[in-house]
């Protein structure tokens, strides 16, 4: 299974930092964001990886290179200009082949357990579905939440989680994109979440969305803190 992670955004929240850096590149507990990511990725054996890229993208390229030192294989889908979640998706298409193939945020971290991503793939690939989405828990600045899980099914009723931005998807739900077009990722789930054609499952663990510098202070001291907990 292919992962395709999501690094364009301009991280106009983060600025002054992401002025001069990309955002998936701001260091938390000694790496760049997207390294965190990159690593779990691999650890659960999906080690071949798109990232797209705009603002600054070069510098992502040059950072992370082939993957090789991550035991991975990157291939890079650049846009040039942002073209939003499902824009950008589908630019990536060619890279991301015809099969079931997962999605990340670059600007999330999380310590989902990205093996279990395996199981959910093949039901999806066997289903009338097009997405599976990983949900989690509100945090402070989304108390309202996203979608419904019952069943596991998302549906559009109370009580809401939050979109981690993680999710699976088949090729076919991007196909009415034109490619270079921006397109936001959400209407086009509502759209299927309304025929019920999208799986889910809620993640209890660590998700933090580093959308301000505070943030990603406070995920850096965190982290750092924990780390140094586990050498003491």
């Amino acid at each position: 299974m292919r992962a395709l992670i999501l690094a364009a955004g301009r991280g106009e929240r983060m600025r002054p930092l992401t002025d001069h850096t990309p955002k998936p590149l701001l260091q938390v507990g000694g790496k760049p964001l997207i390294v965190w990511h990159i690593e779990r990725l691999v650890r659960a054996g999906i080690t071949d990886l798109v990232i797209n890229h705009a603002h600054l993208g070069m510098q992502i390229e040059h950072a992370l290179g082939e993957g090789t030192q991550f035991g991975a294989t990157i291939h890079y889908s650049d846009e040039g200009t942002a073209l939003e979640t499902a824009g950008g998706i589908a630019f990536a298409a060619p890279l991301l082949g015809d099969e079931v193939f997962a999605v990340v945020n670059g600007d999330v971290y999380c310590d989902y357990d990205f093996s279990n991503l395996a199981s959910h793939a093949s039901a999806l690939a066997n289903s009338e579905d097009r997405a599976h989405l990983v949900l989690v828990n509100n945090p402070e600045h989304n108390l309202k939440g996203d979608f419904g899980l019952q069943g596991g099914r998302i549906t559009d009723l109370p009580p809401k989680h939050t979109f981690s931005g993680i999710g699976l998807y088949k090729p076919q739900l991007f196909v009415g994109i034109l490619r270079g077009t921006k397109a936001p990722l959400a209407p086009l789930l509502r759209e299927q979440i309304a025929l019920n054609k999208v799986s889910g499952e809620h993640h209890p663990g660590q998700w933090v969305d580093v959308g301000t510098p505070q943030r990603l202070a406070e995920l850096d001291q965190q982290l750092l803190s924990s780390h140094k907990g586990s050498h003491d």
